[in-house]
């Protein structure tokens, strides 16, 4: 059987990547800090921190995996320096250290994300970076690693877009939830387009990057989401729809005043659903380039109607 290693394999994209290439008959080890988010067969799952060489040292080298996809990262916003991050940047140069010593690697992917880039920053090309968190710096210093320590083999960089589905947390599932109980709202007329991406259709992604070559040294670089982009007011119709119920709009001046109380309340380290950060994500544009990925991945398999349906029903069970 192929064996493919999956760092961070009991995340989200990891629980679904983990659960695709068992089913397609793949040898898989993911390694993680943390308990599978679902059941996984007896051996898949193996405890090891990135960040410890030796340990992972022993747990890659034991396995001898033919491919590797590098998603164990720490992802939220909440850093206070870059240093909070060293899962993005101690851990991504231990996973190449180790892949250098592996015999018979064919592939590594490194997954980075969107973030290297502030919501609705064009870049000019894929070494062009405009990071406005800790952990999009992080995640650049990921990529800068990457190029300045290239495998061997046949590598490429991943950068998911806003992904949504099955076994998704914050802060989608957190937007499915707000709209299914009725709290969601439009805010005055200013709804954003964002690249988005239903994950089973990530996952079809990751796969033929990771079974295609990538070799061309100006296209090593590829976003995870799909085309085309689309206004968040008419996903969440969308979403509410398949619920039986439409989405009410209050004015942008209500939500703006919201959002400045937001600011306040955060100063004292509480938190509240709304802030300026949250309200600029919001109302701004940001729409990625998946030429690169639709090129090597161009039929993806879920329409978003279906995704919705396959999401709200994965809720349903969970409840």
């Amino acid at each position: 059987m192929t064996k493919i290693l999956i760092t961070g394999g009991s995340g989200f994209i990891g629980t679904n990547l983990v659960d695709y290439y068992i089913k397609l008959g793949w040898n898989v080890k993911n390694l993680d800090i943390t308990t599978p988010k679902c059941s996984q067969p007896n051996g898949v799952w193996e405890h090891c921190d990135i960040t410890d060489y030796n340990a992972l040292h022993t747990c890659v080298l034991s396995f001898q995996p033919e491919y590797i996809v590098h998603l164990a990262a720490r992802t939220d916003l909440d850093g206070k320096s870059v240093d909070d991050y060293c899962a993005n940047t101690v851990g991504v140069e231990n996973i190449l250290k180790t892949a250098s010593q592996i015999k018979g690697l064919k592939k590594i992917l490194i997954t980075s994300s969107m973030l290297v880039c502030h919501t609705g920053y064009q870049p000019r090309n894929q070494y062009d970076y405009a990071p406005t968190t800790f952990y999009g710096k992080s995640k650049v210093i990921t990529e800068q690693t990457v190029w300045q320590n290239q495998p061997d083999c046949d590598w490429a960089i991943l950068r998911p877009t806003s992904i949504w589905g099955p076994w998704f947390g914050t802060p989608y599932r957190k937007f499915f939830d707000v709209v299914k109980a009725g709290m969601y709202f439009h805010i005055g007329h200013r709804s954003c387009t964002k690249t988005y991406g239903y994950v089973e259709n990530a996952i079809y992604q990751i796969h033929q990057i990771l079974t295609n070559p990538t070799k061309d040294e100006n296209n090593k670089v590829f976003y995870l989401g799909d085309e085309p982009a689309i206004p968040i007011e008419e996903w969440a119709n969308q979403i509410a729809g398949e619920l039986g119920r439409n989405v009410p709009r209050v004015p942008y001046w209500l939500v703006r005043l919201a959002a400045f109380l937001g600011d306040i309340i955060g100063l004292t380290g509480l938190h509240f659903p709304m802030t300026s950060f949250r309200l600029k994500n919001m109302t701004t544009d940001n729409i990625v380039d998946l030429s690169n990925t639709m090129h090597i991945a161009p039929n993806p398999p879920i329409d978003r109607i279906t995704g919705i349906r396959r999401t709200l029903a994965w809720m349903e069970r969970q409840n």
